[in-house]
């Protein structure tokens, strides 16, 4: 008996596995490598904007080696994402904000620009993520 249970839960754990998806995250446009990057991802309506980063449902952040940073998150579930990416230049863990709108590198997908007439949502930064994906978020620095 013990030895059917082991081969259904290794099973199982097998076929959970081909059914996760790899999500891969390149960001463009940094003016510079100071401090860190902060990639996040959402699955959730009214995530987005999330001003203190703690809605997220993953999250990373990495050291800026290069022009270019490419973050990869794995095992994912199908379904609807969003990605927030947010350079934290000072290295503090909180967006710093000048006259209403941040003052360090942001990022969403689907938006090539930030303003006060197109502010983000989750709603509209969403896709759908059904297959290995990978996407292109360019910063915006305001």
């Amino acid at each position: 008996m013990k030895r059917w249970w082991s081969l259904l839960v290794t099973l199982s754990l097998f076929v959970s596995t081909l059914h996760a998806i790899t999500l891969t995250v390149i960001v463009k446009g940094l003016q510079n490598k100071k401090g860190k990057l902060q990639v996040s991802l959402y699955n959730k309506e009214k995530s987005i904007p999330d001003k203190n980063l703690t809605k997220y449902y993953k999250t990373k952040r990495v050291a800026i080696a290069g022009d270019v940073v490419r973050i990869v998150f794995e095992n994912l579930p199908k379904g609807r994402y969003a990605v927030s990416v947010f350079h934290d230049e000072n290295d503090n863990h909180k967006v710093d904000k000048g006259w209403f709108m941040p003052k360090e590198g942001i990022g969403l997908s689907n938006f090539d620009t930030i303003n006060l007439f197109r502010l983000p949502s989750f709603s509209n930064a969403c896709f759908e993520l059904d297959h290995d994906k990978e996407i292109v978020v360019s910063l915006i620095y305001l």
